[in-house]
């Protein structure tokens, strides 16, 4: 079992003080709607509510193609294009990019995130300066709906029948990768395209293929 520690730095999040006060990062993903909400009421007036539970900073840019739900906190300087579908729930940190058909749905997007082309982000928490390659998803249902385990039959129990992946800070994630539930990426980790991820990869791995994973020299 890879620990968790040093996965993310928290300090490049506005939900980094509410994440880190839980043992695993995604037991934060059961009351994030909750904690959007409180958060947005004491936000600085940078931040304006667009619409009911809904906070974009000044700064950000948001298509007028595109859809965030309520309730989410758009960061500064963020960039939201052209049809992209944030279904609520959804915290996007500074300087983040949420591109062309991206969905967001329950999930935490730390600072610097890039997930620019055809992605789909569900139940899952992007560290500091990730990048997902266009079309790179996060699969958060097993095909036959049972509680998603983190790390296989000797890992975690997560109890949650929805769940993605946890991406560590600096990860890169390659064109048309899928993350399938309970993915845990180390951070400084980067996955070749097209490859099907699953269960957990420690710091500075390349993976080339789901079963071939190289320590980064």
């Amino acid at each position: 079992m890879t620990s968790f520690d040093n996965l993310l730095d928290f300090s490049h999040s506005l939900a980094g003080e509410y994440i880190s006060s839980f043992k695993y990062p995604f037991e934060a993903l059961a009351g994030l709607k909750e904690f959007i909400l409180a958060l947005g009421k004491t936000l600085p007036p940078e931040y304006r509510e667009v619409k009911e539970g809904v906070w974009v900073h000044g700064t950000a840019t948001v298509a007028p193609t595109a859809y965030i739900g309520a309730p989410a906190i758009i960061g500064r300087g963020a960039d939201i294009r052209h049809c992209a579908f944030i279904r609520g729930s959804a915290i996007v940190g500074e300087g983040c990019v949420v591109g062309n058909s991206t969905e967001l749905k329950n999930a935490v997007l730390f600072d610097n995130v890039q997930a620019p082309h055809y992605n789909y982000i569900g139940d899952s928490i992007l560290g500091y300066k990730s990048h997902l390659g266009a079309g790179a998803i996060t699969s958060n249902v097993k095909s036959d709906k049972s509680p998603v385990r983190i790390g296989g039959k000797d890992g975690i129990d997560t109890g949650l029948r929805k769940l993605g992946a946890i991406v560590g800070d600096f990860a890169e994630i390659g064109c048309n990768c899928v993350l399938n539930p309970g993915t845990v990426v180390g951070r400084g980790s980067s996955a070749y395209p097209l490859t099907s991820l699953r269960g957990i990869y420690p710091a500075d791995s390349i993976i080339k293929t789901t079963d071939k994973v190289v320590k980064r020299n």
